[in-house]
């Protein structure tokens, strides 16, 4: 990793990825991260084991994932010769970290997408039940792999459109719920009422354990929050337009997560709430909307469809990447006219096929092996994230130059990073707490066990690989010298 240590502020020469999305793209993949497919069809598991609490969790997850996305900023802007967060973990920490970072959140993104494209191929059998799986999967895929080869800017559009009717369906249910509270609306003997929220067992209806609870459910539904970071190399005016859509993401999880809750629990008790169960159909059921499963089931496709093409993107972006280090073929980091990584885009879509076919016949121990699979991806998540701020403790400490002149430095600094991973520790334990989720915090060590047996077996021994290490060893004593020097 060659890239230099000031700050840059020109695109690096030669062959590169195109600056297509605009500033109303960026928005919109920050709020389609923001806001995930658990929202509408998970918070019915999560509020029913922490009750009214679960407000604070998703608040809290927000807080902490808030400081995960700032560092982020800081550190992309620092060097926009960056295309992702593996790149600046790859230059801070080392090579080893770019390959680790790059392919965890391949692995990630390739799980999610393939989750994501089955249940999509679940949904259309809601209207048409005699409809063979394989078919909306196959024309999922091949509709996304030819949306996005024309350019960036067809990712960002299309992404924008799947954003905005998330956003839309959640405006509703807010505006629907708030005319039935103050309206007074009753269904099945009460009356939709702010006061559900404290009158049925408290804030803290199941205790400490069933808040913790809460959080090894919530926090797989902020998948996908540190997209934007992998979109800042194909962004028009990055230093103004990557800091706007940070800076939103938190008044973004207020409204969307926070505020969507409260109205769900005010409407209705949430003690009648039930895993399986999406909160949003009961919801408008309730307000009289007849289509209402229609509707959600509608929006929930859509919501998978576009974590499906976030997948197809982030992973295509993400191999190209490890290409340009030699971490993956070479093959991988061509581009096409149009500057759009064709052979990593058609990797992606074709092992989502590969793999994601077989899964739609499987049932019973399979499908269950399937759930701890994306499970893994997200405990894997939080291995990024973790990553992410562990580079900027590197950074403050080896590059302080860069960050007295940045524009956009994160508030809490050091300090907020380490107490955001001391969050994610408290996160592992409430996995540990719970036999389902504990299975799969004890096999996702295995993907690591495999990742470091390639580095060491294959990356590491390669000639060019070598020569990374030696630059970065050397660019690493003469960041040492400088700060030396300056102190």
């Amino acid at each position: 990793m060659s890239t230099p240590a000031a700050p840059v502020h020109d695109e690096p020469a030669g062959e590169h990825l195109s600056r297509g999305l605009s500033n109303r793209h960026l928005q919109l993949i920050a709020i389609g991260g923001t806001i995930g497919t658990g929202l509408f069809m998970g918070s019915g598991k999560t509020i029913s084991v922490a009750g009214p609490s679960v407000i604070l969790v998703y608040a809290i997850i927000g807080f902490f994932l808030y400081f995960v996305l700032r560092a982020m900023g800081e550190l992309l802007l620092s060097n926009l010769n960056y295309k992702s967060f593996a790149d600046f973990a790859g230059d801070i920490l080392g090579p080893w970290a770019s390959y680790f970072v790059g392919w965890t959140y391949w692995f990630c993104w390739i799980a999610t997408a393939i989750a994501d494209t089955t249940a999509i191929a679940k949904y259309i059998q809601y209207w048409w039940p005699d409809t063979p799986s394989w078919i909306p999967a196959v024309g999922l895929v091949a509709l996304l792999f030819l949306l996005n080869l024309p350019s960036v800017k067809a990712f960002g559009e299309l992404e924008f459109w799947f954003a905005l009717i998330k956003v839309i369906a959640i405006i509703t249910l807010i505006v629907v719920g708030l005319y039935m509270i103050f309206t007074g609306s009753s269904h099945g003997g009460q009356k939709s009422s702010f006061s559900h929220l404290w009158s049925h067992g408290g804030i803290f209806p199941m205790g400490f354990m069933g808040f913790a609870a809460g959080f090894q459910i919530a926090v797989f539904a902020f998948v996908g929050v540190e997209l934007v970071g992998t979109a800042a190399a194909e962004t028009k005016d990055p230093e103004k337009n990557l800091p706007r859509a940070v800076n939103s993401v938190p008044i973004r999880m207020l409204l969307f997560y926070v505020g969507a809750l409260v109205i769900l629990m005010s409407v209705r008790p949430w003690t009648e709430f039930k895993a399986g169960e999406s909160p949003f159909v009961k919801m408008f059921a309730l307000a009289g909307l007849a289509a209402a499963a229609g509707v959600v089931n509608f929006v929930v496709m859509t919501s998978a469809a576009s974590s499906a093409n976030s997948g197809i993107y982030s992973t295509s972006r993400m191999v190209y990447g490890l290409a340009e280090e030699n971490d993956a073929p070479r093959v991988f980091s061509r581009l096409s006219r149009n500057r759009v990584p064709v052979a990593s885009l058609a990797l992606s879509c074709g092992l989502l096929l590969l793999i994601g076919l077989p899964l739609l016949g499987a049932s019973g121990s399979v499908a269950d092996a399937f759930d701890k699979i994306t499970t893994v991806s997200a405990i894997c998540f939080m291995f990024v994230w973790t990553i992410i701020l562990i580079s900027y403790v590197v950074y403050r400490r080896r590059r302080p130059h860069l960050h007295e002149a940045s524009t956009f430095k994160m508030p809490g600094g050091v300090v907020m990073c380490y107490a955001t991973m001391a969050f994610f520790v408290f996160v592992l334990w409430t996995l540990w707490i719970k036999d389902d989720t504990r299975q799969a915090l004890l096999w996702t060590p295995l993907w690591f066990v495999i990742l470091l047996a390639a580095y060491f077996l294959i990356v590491r021994r390669r000639p060019a690989h070598e020569q990374l290490r030696a630059e970065h060893a050397a660019k690493v004593e003469r960041e040492n010298a400088e700060v030396t020097r300056r102190s």
